[in-house]
């Protein structure tokens, strides 16, 4: 089991809560998509507190967040509950990708800098390595939407972007990439960097939305095979 302990030091509460509930937010998080705690259960915040070990502040704290993420849904005098992590769910939130990643992709063209351009041709590189694991894979696919998107003057979609992309990596995690997903993954990245180098944001953003539009498809289609539509 995680556990996350918190310090009895006076004057360091405040930031402890803060970094307890951004931890249990990932655990739960990771929980709920994998389906160690069930669609449609009860989330008691005491249950979860002995959970992982922690109090019931952050707990509340984390819930909160995982609400806003759409994972979590909270009623009135009801509590929170966990939603159904599904098909729908996964083409919904990369219907809001399909929006979000040619905005950020767009402006990161007008601010690219040569060697922001090298590093996404280093870190692709070794993606198109055929003996990447999926762990090893993901990782370097994370550091090159990272590269593109760290720097972006809206703190508020990047952070949504990061929130949505780890919710989906779990989500993709219950199934092997096939050779040809992967393949076309990289031909679009490829694409991408052209058109960053060109200076062509609205190419760069045509692509990088054809890009999430097939990330969608592809879950989507397993999930459904699946049987987990919701």
């Amino acid at each position: 089991m995680d556990t996350i302990g918190r310090s009895g030091r006076d004057g360091a509460e405040d930031g402890e809560v803060q970094a307890s509930s951004e931890r249990l937010h990932d655990l739960i998080r990771e929980d709920i998509v994998e389906g160690r705690l069930e669609p449609g259960s009860r989330l008691k915040t005491a249950e979860l507190a002995a959970r992982y070990g922690t109090s019931v502040n952050p707990v509340r704290e984390a819930l909160h967040h995982l609400q806003g993420e759409g994972i979590v849904v909270i009623e009135p005098n009801r509590g929170a509950r966990v939603r159904t992590i599904g098909a729908d769910y996964a083409r919904n939130v990369y219907d809001i990708r399909a929006l979000l990643e040619p905005y950020l992709t767009r402006w990161f063209v007008s601010t690219a800098t040569a060697e922001q351009i090298a590093t996404l041709e280093e870190l692709q590189t070794r993606m198109e390595n055929p003996d990447n694991s999926y762990e090893e894979h993901r990782a370097l696919n994370d550091r090159f939407h990272t590269t593109m998107f760290r720097g972006h003057y809206n703190h508020e979609a990047v952070t949504l972007e990061v929130r949505q992309r780890k919710v989906l990596d779990l989500m993709n995690r219950r199934f092997d990439i096939a050779p040809a997903r992967r393949r076309k993954v990289h031909v679009e990245h490829r694409a991408i960097i052209e058109a960053i180098r060109s200076g062509d944001g609205e190419q760069a953003a045509r692509v990088a939305e054809e890009h999430v539009r097939g990330a969608s498809q592809y879950l989507v289609d397993r999930l459904r095979s699946a049987g987990m539509t919701s």
